[in-house]
């Protein structure tokens, strides 16, 4: 298997990139040509991590300027099913939460109940 390998499909409305191996910086200029024409293609990219092994600073990059491409152009981008180092690694650099699928809560609404 290559060190990176990606997999697209769409629905209406949306374009899901599931991708598979090591998000790095080997990969990242085609992670990012990836990532941004996700988002010329759909208002909802849905990146599926299932099948990442690995995740660095590379690949961080890369998916936080394609939330903020989608955020310019009002759409959205988002990061599912991570698992092991690699979710460790979008919780600790604070990406799991930006790129959640289920938006935080308002901090004033947090402190409610």
């Amino acid at each position: 298997m290559a060190r990176f390998e990606a997999a697209a499909s769409t629905a209406p409305g949306r374009f899901v990139l599931a991708l598979a191996g090591e998000c790095d910086l080997e990969g990242r200029d085609r992670l990012s040509e990836l990532l941004l024409d996700a988002v010329g293609r759909a208002d909802l990219v849905v990146v599926d991590l299932t099948e990442v092994t690995f995740i660095d600073s590379s690949g961080i990059h890369a998916l936080v300027t394609a939330h903020h491409a989608a955020r310019r152009a009002g759409k959205r981008l988002h990061v599912v099913n991570a698992a092991g180092v690699v979710a460790t690694v979008l919780e600790i650099t604070g990406v799991a939460q930006l790129l959640s699928p289920t938006p935080a809560p308002d901090a004033g609404e947090a402190d409610r109940g």
